[in-house]
């Protein structure tokens, strides 16, 4: 009889002191504001980090989600010629159902705000951006070393983005539209002809999207000609290309064109990958 009371006596339920409810609604609370007002110095540590100090954000302020920092590139440790942007960068990140949306702006450089979705998946990511048209000093170029630094470049670089989208999936690129880097009123401290000219660098998808996106060199105007093509192909870029001077200014293109690559008669090659 004993045996069966004791079969039917309700077990024993742990009892929660108010003193431990209460702890772990204070560490709840706690990893909410963490994540809320996470500050912006942890995600300009990332950048430093995924960049291996090529990109910092200097003096970040306000949070991970929304903040200002100013942009500096580097060569990387010990570069003695690091470039800041004259003007604090902006951004905004919030995360979607599927991944995330980062806007930024630079108000030395943009009239409005350029924006890039993302979209995770398993094994994919897929990156879409805004259509936008900046410019950005070509002075900044300096501060990532060689040959940056040696070139000293000057000049305005314009930066085009028009139906851009990129997508992984399984470590293989797929790109469609255009990224465009126009290269305005670019001079040099190795010529002694300012302007050297103004140029254009376009990297082409397809509408379907390619894994071989296209690469093209063209002058827009100047007495410094430089032309090529090329493809990116996995992670590697194959271009091939060259630089001339044109009638008249052989003379005063000759120290450039050493450097630009390999002299063959009053041509310089042009080869990457």
């Amino acid at each position: 009889m004993k045996s069966l009371q004791r079969a039917n006596a309700p077990s024993a339920r742990p009892v929660h002191s108010p003193w431990s409810l209460a702890l772990l609604g204070a560490l709840l609370g706690l990893g909410l504001a963490l994540l809320v007002w996470a500050p912006a110095r942890w995600l300009a540590w990332g950048v430093a980090q995924a960049s291996q100090g090529q990109v910092q954000w200097l003096n970040p302020r306000g949070t991970v989600w929304q903040g200002s920092a100013q942009l500096l590139l580097s060569g990387g440790v010990g570069s003695r010629q690091p470039q800041a942007l004259p003007s604090r960068l902006h951004w905004t990140l919030s995360p979607t159902w599927t991944g995330f949306r980062l806007g930024w702006r630079a108000d030395c450089c943009m009239t409005e705000a350029a924006s890039v979705q993302a979209v995770l998946g398993w094994n994919t990511l897929q990156l879409q951006a805004s259509d936008h048209t900046s410019n950005w000093p070509a002075a900044l170029l300096t501060g990532l070393g060689a040959p940056w630094n040696t070139l000293q470049a000057e000049g305005q670089l314009q930066l085009r983005t028009e139906a851009l989208q990129l997508h992984w999936a399984q470590g293989r690129l797929q790109m469609q539209g255009l990224l465009e880097l126009n290269l305005q009123g670019m001079s040099s401290r190795l010529s002694p002809i300012k302007p050297m000219g103004s140029y254009r660098v376009a990297l082409t998808g397809t509408p379907e999207g390619t894994p071989t996106p296209g690469l093209a060199l063209s002058t827009l105007q100047g007495p410094l000609l430089l032309s090529g093509q090329g493809q990116w192909v996995g992670q590697r870029l194959r271009f091939t290309g060259e630089a001339r001077a044109a009638e008249g200014h052989e003379a005063a293109f000759d120290n450039l064109l050493n450097i630009l690559g390999r002299r063959q008669g009053a041509r310089s090659l042009l080869s990457l990958g």
